[in-house]
């Protein structure tokens, strides 16, 4: 995900007004009198119709300079060869979404499994395999025989909503359905899960983007 940066511009203005760059700049044009929590709460109120606005991106930036934020980390785009080191993504000259979409998969390969394995250890489950897809419809899936499967997009959600993702699916391994047995099964483990299930849907965009 590249960075989404609120950007306030305070003026002689009565109302609150609310854009959203094509860099995927958040910009609010607040009155003087306006403070902090006032543009957050307004910023939060209309939180979905950001998320439709990111949505409607269809590629990420990928030129030299450009950032993208990976599991809440931010990353400068480079020339190199493909990799990530020191806060700097390294992409060749030349197919540079594939190049980056090959290097999400190897991150979420690593980053998902070590996720699942830990919480399932933390928390008592079991499970039988985890692989990672290129899914645009879902972040994870579980099957009943309990095969957990994300997609390498994830790797656009901060920690602790990639770890919301992993709980679900740990869960899928009890129930198999989303009743209220369910979500006391999540709750046990997470008690804001409601909280960071409400952050998830602010990044629907991505499963638009490579």
């Amino acid at each position: 995900m590249w960075k989404m940066e609120i950007v306030v511009e305070r003026s002689r203005r009565r109302t609150l007004t609310l854009t959203v760059s094509g860099s995927g700049e958040i910009l609010v044009r607040a009155p003087l009198s306006a403070t902090d929590a006032d543009i957050g709460a307004f910023v939060e109120r209309h939180r979905r119709w950001i998320a439709k606005r990111l949505a409607a991106r269809k590629t990420l930036p990928l030129e030299d300079g450009s950032r993208i934020c990976l599991l809440g980390k931010e990353y400068i785009i480079r020339e190199g060869n493909r990799g990530l080191a020191d806060g700097e993504i390294f992409l060749p000259a030349e197919d540079r979404e594939q190049a980056l979409r090959a290097l999400l998969l190897e991150l979420a390969q690593t980053v998902m499994r070590e996720f699942t394995a830990r919480t399932a250890q933390n928390c008592g489950f079991s499970y039988r395999s985890v692989r990672i897809t290129s899914a645009r419809t879902r972040w994870g899936s579980c099957s009943r025989e309990g095969r957990i499967a994300y997609s390498f997009r994830c790797v656009f959600l901060p920690p602790e909503i990639a770890e919301y993702v992993v709980l679900h699916e740990l869960c899928h391994t009890r129930e198999l359905n989303h009743s209220a047995a369910f979500w006391r099964e999540v709750a046990k483990f997470m008690p804001d899960y409601l909280q960071r299930r409400k952050r998830l849907r602010a990044y629907e965009w991505c499963m638009k983007s490579l």
